[in-house]
């Protein structure tokens, strides 16, 4: 393609949406005072709001670029994991929302403290935060590939991924930290129209370009095996399984919704327990709905392409952008990959800026929730974590793993400890601080065998006899295999040293 491809109209839309989405964040912001009002928006968002929040959060530019991708080099088996997600968001609605709710909370590793300590909430806060850092700065980089594919060769890739990167980040940033919870919310509920509207416009166009439309599609990747959606495998080396979609999916979904602040503290945004859990139950629907849309798009560059190789499954989806998609509706595509981008990227900076701000600097200053300096400092905390993604985002290498696949591994890696630990502390009585550190320790150190053990196996062809069985693990087992561990772990180190030696 060529430079003018990406048209006058298509940089007015794109420049459109980025102002647009900048001003509304930071006017929203105008009357903050405190840290409530800032990190929860006063618990005053309602209920469908906060459920396309929800929602909106956890579709990054992954979930516009790698889904289809996985329909492409695969079939519909993905959604075996998402419906074990309505699952898991059923479970943490009745389980651990009313406890987030009796206490007045601001973040999820408060209610650790209540029931162990300091230390917990601290140990817990701190693993947040790193998987958190680590998995948003890869959902920024896959921002950068469709678009550097998109405009071309306005300049060479290795200077056009980065100049991506840094201008969203940085319009991110300053929108985040003026505007607050309030601000992410209202964005993203713009965001999330404009990526759906993508999806939408790329079904039209694949099927405007089959003789038979979406029937001769249909047929076309059903005669494939394609359209296979339940699989009985019983093996852990598949990821997409009903066994590991049901019951991997469910756990992923109870740690990512349940113990991870970038939703949590949205849900604690809603103006009471029962608004918060309409909001995460419904999303579990419309998560599955959005899976579904971009699958199919998937199937349909699959029978558009004719099942073409293409050198990463996340350049297939962008290639068919930058062939197909007239200009105007060009640049709409390339606002909803920002979009996705932008809503992930801003509730991750609020979500760290928040557990900085109440699991780490108030317990250590001694500052209230309503102090001016808190406020003060919870705005600087947001602006410097924006710094840290952005910049992680430049040190990520590209390859050929879909980048969802990474982000999703990456966030199992501690999901598991961090839901093992909050069972521990509903589940097992005897259990006290020391029980739960080392637990979660366990835990973490376990998964990260596991995880790191395919790449061990192809260093080291020798360890593969006795690495193979972890190598193997498929990604949606990881939660459930640390969650285990975790209150295993906990539950044995609780048997010893007395009922008060670890308080």
């Amino acid at each position: 393609m060529t430079a003018s491809r990406f048209g006058y109209i298509d940089l007015a839309v794109l420049v459109v949406y980025l102002a647009g989405t900048t001003a509304l964040g930071v006017w929203l912001g105008r009357k903050q005072k405190t840290s409530t009002d800032y990190f929860v928006a006063d618990r005053s968002i309602p209920w469908w709001a906060v459920m396309f929040s929800v929602v909106a959060s956890e579709t990054s530019a992954l979930t516009f670029i790698s889904i289809p991708g996985l329909a492409y080099i695969g079939d519909l088996g993905f959604l075996q994991v998402v419906a074990g997600y309505v699952l898991g968001r059923t479970v943490v609605a009745f389980v651990l929302l009313p406890r987030y709710f009796e206490g007045n909370l601001v973040t999820a590793y408060t209610l650790l403290e209540t029931r162990f300590g300091a230390t917990t909430r601290r140990f817990t806060s701190i693993v947040f935060m790193v998987t958190r850092a680590l998995a948003d700065a890869v959902r920024v980089f896959a921002t950068a590939i469709p678009i550097a594919l998109i405009i071309g060769p306005v300049m060479p890739r290795e200077y056009l991924m980065p100049t991506a990167i840094l201008v969203l980040g940085l319009l991110t940033v300053l929108y985040t930290y003026r505007g607050g919870m309030r601000a992410v919310v209202w964005t993203e509920l713009v965001q999330a129209g404009i990526y759906v509207a993508g999806g939408i416009s790329a079904i039209v166009l694949l099927g405007a370009s089959a003789p038979d439309g979406w029937t001769g599609i249909l047929r076309h990747v059903g005669e494939a095996g394609k359209l296979g959606l339940v699989d009985f495998s019983t093996g852990l080396d598949k990821p997409h399984t009903i066994f590991a979609g049901l019951i991997g999916g469910a756990f992923l979904s109870m740690a990512s919704h349940g113990a991870d602040q970038l939703i949590v503290q949205r849900l604690l945004s809603a103006r009471s327990l029962r608004d918060a859990q309409r909001a995460i139950i419904g999303s579990g629907f419309v998560v599955f709905a959005q899976f579904t849309l971009f699958l199919t798009v998937g199937l349909g560059l699959w029978s558009y392409y004719q099942g073409r190789v293409f050198d990463t499954p996340d350049a297939i989806f962008p290639t068919f952008i930058v062939e197909q998609m007239p200009n105007g509706l060009l640049g709409l595509i390339v606002a909803a990959v920002v979009a996705a981008t932008m809503s992930t990227h801003s509730g991750a900076i609020n979500a760290l800026a928040a557990t900085t701000t109440h699991d780490i600097y108030m317990p250590l200053s001694g500052r209230k929730a309503d102090d001016p300096e808190t406020f003060r400092m919870g705005r600087l905390f947001a602006l410097g974590w924006g710094v840290v993604l952005t910049f992680g985002a430049l040190l990520f290498p590209e390859g050929r793993t879909p980048v969802v696949v990474i982000a999703l591994s990456i966030a199992s890696f501690t999901y598991g400890a961090l839901l093992g630990g909050f069972f521990l502390g509903l589940f097992v009585k005897r259990a006290r601080q020391r029980d739960a550190i080392t637990g979660m320790s366990v835990g973490i150190l376990t998964m990260a065998f596991i995880v790191f053990a395919k790449q061990l196996t192809a260093a080291y062809p020798s360890l593969g006899t006795a690495l193979g069985p972890f190598a193997d693990v498929a990604w949606p087992w990881y939660v459930l295999i640390g969650t285990t561990i975790t209150v295993a772990a906990g539950s044995i180190s609780s048997l010893f040293g007395g009922r008060g030696a670890a308080a």
